[in-house]
């Protein structure tokens, strides 16, 4: 069950946000910051500090940040045709396997046997809400013909390996599910609600994600947020 809905999910998100990143309407809510990242995207230099550091905690927030680059699409984020995005998107702006992306957060890392660019790491304890198990999914850490860039300590089928806050997991990529289509290179990172029975929900529905925000210390719920540039004034290495 969990398989069918992370290969869904995969596939599903890659495909949106590529559509998201090319035809985005001037009219959505959040045009003011998708077009701070449309000129981001394209001269990545113009705005160095329009970019999030790897690694970085952001005041009290429990989380690292998990890569490098400009958090283009947020939770919450209208999509087209009904979809809305259920986590957060962080374009790098270099080539794919260049940027590394970590661990935001410790916890028991799985990769399913058919997995080529994803990761998912349970975490028995939400930081947040004592008691409760969350799970971390990172995904596109893979070219568009799925030669993955996931770390070679994860091949597929690790299972309920434990890692810690700021291991490194892979490295950005542009997998899609479709070689003729890829997406920008990037890491999709979202937080999912455990079922109830230790498996995670389907992550390709916003009402099994949590919104990032409280957990990264930054302004990632697109709802609330329809014109900053996420970015925290005062991080700690």
């Amino acid at each position: 069950m969990n398989k069918r809905f992370l290969f869904a999910s995969i596939f599903g998100v890659a495909v949106l946000t590529a559509l998201a990143y090319f035809f985005y309407a001037n009219d959505q809510p959040n045009a003011e910051r998708i077009g701070k990242f449309r000129q981001w995207i394209r001269n990545p230099a113009s705005h160095p500090d329009w970019k999030a550091s790897a690694g970085t905690q952001c005041h009290s927030a429990p989380f690292r940040f998990p890569t490098d680059g400009f958090v283009g699409f947020l939770w919450g984020d209208g999509m087209g045709r009904g979809h809305t995005h259920q986590g957060i998107d962080i374009f790098a702006g270099t080539d794919v396997n260049v940027t590394p992306v970590i661990a935001a957060y410790p916890g028991y890392l799985t990769r399913l046997s058919d997995w080529k660019s994803a990761v998912i790491v349970r975490v028995p304890d939400d930081p947040l809400h004592p008691g409760k198990q969350i799970w971390l999914f990172y995904t596109h850490m893979a070219d568009p013909s799925g030669n993955s860039f996931i770390s070679s300590d994860f091949p597929a089928g690790t299972s309920e390996k434990f890692i810690e806050a700021g291991t490194p997991l892979g490295t950005q990529g542009n997998y899609s599910g479709d070689p003729t289509n890829p997406v920008g290179v990037h890491l999709h990172f979202s937080i999912v609600e455990d079922d109830g029975t230790g498996k995670f929900k389907n992550e390709l529905e916003i009402k099994n994600t949590l919104d990032p925000s409280p957990y990264l210390g930054l302004s990632l719920n697109g709802y609330e947020n329809p014109d900053q540039v996420p970015l925290c004034e005062s991080a700690v290495e």
